[in-house]
């Protein structure tokens, strides 16, 4: 009896710990485009520190390969590949790791939503700096769609039923 409400203490301390440091985590979101490569397009973190928006393009591992093309350079495990370039990048690891598609995101901003982050990205200031401090960047493309095409919240709790927001454990 002694020896399994050791073990229990052991189980449960386990739990706990892991817990806790998911808690203290980042959790990063990442907008994956399923209509071209399965690529990252943006991705965001959100944690005790605040949110922050990450630039898939300028966010890599050791061996230079980005969070982008995290689908194509590792298979395998993409979210676990993530979860290492945002160690590298940003010196935090997420543990965590929630998956946006095209028809999550049109559900929930939108049918528009994609284009009108392009227009803002290409077309109104913001392209392709790739998050360099103090000027517009994607984030702000992104933020300022969402805020024009405004949030259907109702969508959200259907949309991980339909599997078009997914969550990952790394």
């Amino acid at each position: 009896m002694a020896e399994s409400n050791t073990i229990l203490k052991i189980i449960a301390l386990i739990i706990v710990v892991f817990l806790a440091s998911t808690i203290v985590s980042p959790i990063l979101i990442v907008a994956e485009d399923t209509a071209e490569d399965s690529s990252i397009d943006m991705a965001a973190s959100i944690g005790l520190t605040g949110f922050k928006w990450i630039y898939p393009g300028n966010s890599v591992n050791a061996e230079g390969q980005t969070l982008h093309n995290v689908h194509i350079n590792d298979p395998q495990d993409p979210y676990g590949a993530a979860r290492d370039i945002m160690s590298y990048t940003y010196h935090v690891t997420p543990h965590l790791i929630v998956s946006v598609n095209n028809d999550a995101a049109c559900a929930i901003f939108g049918e528009s939503i994609v284009d009108d982050i392009r227009a803002n990205d290409g077309y109104h200031g913001y392209a392709g700096n790739g998050g360099v401090q103090g000027s517009m960047d994607r984030g702000d493309a992104v933020s300022t769609a969402m805020i024009q095409d405004g949030i259907n919240i109702i969508q959200i709790p259907i949309q991980v039923l339909l599997g078009n927001i997914s969550f990952h454990i790394v």
